[in-house]
């Protein structure tokens, strides 16, 4: 089969729109034809040399997408033709140790999403006699895919998707990093350092958790008024004043939660992050940063004295399965903003406008909308 979709090659600084041809399913697989794919900044990383040398090019960009199961292959029962469905960026087998124990957004499938290749090490996607990885094995910048059956979440089909798309990454990911890996509770000070498709939703978390203030620290006016109108109670530009007022209002004791969701992790953000937290203040790396790089470098001494907690969390420590469902019906009671986030919708030729939009600080979310 054929689609169209776009593609970078190694060192490449824009997408190409090419025609790829699409393998039919094999065991394990589902064909997507997708409806919306979400403009993340995850995929721009693909084109600034954050991720290393861990990426495989060419790759069919795109992580976040929702569409219609158009095949199916041998062996798959939970998803069928005509069934809607939210694509995971992380697969879940549902019985390797990490699933089994609750952590599906550690299943080994997940291992090399970068490189683009099946779970077996082959492609689905070819052109001219090469093969193209998909962007965490789906590639949802193309208008068709074949991908894992167990990264489609079967979803209410009068959902529409080029909203419940943004539950494949962006709201997961920030939601999960306030609730589960944060532990926002009743009461808390909550900081977060970058509101954009990511961060807003860690502000939604913590404001849907209980915390008494989420602070916000982000340089572009836009983000911050987005994050007010979203739940945050407090939001600044310069992270030294944001540190004063969180110092201020909880009487010198500190924040309770940081959660570092800025576009590209660094020492910087990572050291004001552990300087705002309190005794027993808990810090989640969100953010991605270069693998050969050392971003987190603290005195271990005051890890000792004060208690405080480093961790990372992927997905947002959800269960892709179980919670891209649960958010989307939190959606529909109206305990969830999602029409909200989206800023602007793309077509799949106006994918390089739409990066450049996020570069330039205009988008919480942009969406791809296919024909």
């Amino acid at each position: 089969m054929k689609s169209r979709a776009a593609v970078l090659e190694e060192g490449s600084k824009e997408f190409e729109i090419v025609e790829l041809d699409v393998d039919e399913p094999r065991v394990g697989e589902v064909q997507v034809k997708f409806t919306a794919s979400g403009l993340c900044h995850s995929d721009l990383h693909l084109t600034d040399g954050v991720y290393g040398n861990s990426p495989r090019y060419p790759i069919v960009a795109g992580h976040e997408g929702a569409g219609i199961i158009e095949a199916v292959g041998p062996g798959v029962t939970h998803v069928e033709p005509g069934d809607h469905v939210v694509c995971s960026f992380m697969p879940s087998c549902g019985v390797c140790r990490y699933c089994a124990s609750g952590h599906s957004n550690l299943c080994n499938l997940g291992a090399n999403i970068l490189k683009g290749h099946m779970p077996d090490g082959t492609f689905r996607y070819h052109r001219d006699g090469r093969d193209l990885g998909g962007m965490c094995m789906l590639g949802t910048f193309s208008e068709r895919a074949t991908i894992p059956a167990r990264s489609a979440v079967k979803v209410d089909p009068w959902l529409p998707l080029e909203v419940a798309v943004l539950a494949g990454c962006g709201v997961p990911t920030g939601w999960g990093s306030a609730v589960n890996a944060g532990g926002v509770k009743a009461g808390d000070t909550a900081v977060i350092y970058g509101s954009g498709g990511v961060g807003i939703n860690a502000v939604q978390g913590a404001a849907y958790a209980g915390a008494k203030y989420v602070v916000v620290v982000d340089p572009v006016e836009f983000k911050r008024q987005t994050a007010l109108e979203l739940g945050a109670t407090h939001v600044f530009a310069d992270p030294d004043e944001a540190a004063s007022k969180v110092n201020e209002l909880t009487w010198g004791e500190g924040a309770d939660q940081a959660i570092l969701t800025v576009g590209v992790m660094d020492a910087v953000v990572v050291r004001q992050a552990f300087d705002i937290v309190g005794k027993g203040g808990t810090i989640v790396v969100v953010g991605q940063a270069n693998p050969e790089e050392m971003t987190i470098q603290l005195p271990s001494a005051m890890f000792t004295r004060n208690e405080k907690v480093i961790r990372g969390a992927q997905f947002g420590s959800c269960n892709p399965q179980y919670d891209i469902v649960k958010l989307l019906r939190l959606w529909n009671t109206g305990r969830l903003k999602l029409d909200e986030l989206i800023t602007k919708t793309y077509t799949l030729d106006q994918v390089n406008e739409g990066y450049q939009d996020l570069k330039d600080g205009k988008l919480i979310r942009g969406v791809i909308v296919h024909d």
